[in-house]
């Protein structure tokens, strides 16, 4: 999963997209985690659109998604907020969760 730009998370938004965004911040030793278990989540469940991006780089997203803590992931319906995650717990428990929006 690659950081989106900006301008990439606007167009994914705008776009009404089903699938979720993952943000975090570098030095945060949970994202770090967080991130390597996406990456396993993002191999089994490879045609779900996902994001990530630093949110040092996009603090107005922050607001906007009301995000309180990182590592936050949004969980997107037709680009509607359906859910934000920020204890991660394992891979499975993900792989559940996001599996539901593949299936809808």
């Amino acid at each position: 999963m690659e950081d989106l730009t900006r301008t990439e998370m606007e167009t994914f938004l705008e776009e009404k997209r089903t699938g979720y965004l993952y943000f975090y911040t570098p030095m945060c030793g949970t994202c770090q985690v967080a991130s390597k278990m996406l990456t396993v989540v993002e191999q089994l469940l490879p045609d779900l659109p996902s994001g990530k991006a630093n949110l040092n780089f996009l603090p107005e997203m922050a607001g906007r998604f009301e995000i309180e803590s990182v590592p936050c992931l949004i969980v997107l319906e037709n680009g509607e907020v359906q859910e934000k995650i920020y204890a991660f717990q394992s891979v499975p428990y993900l792989y559940e969760k996001l599996k539901e929006l593949k299936e809808k």
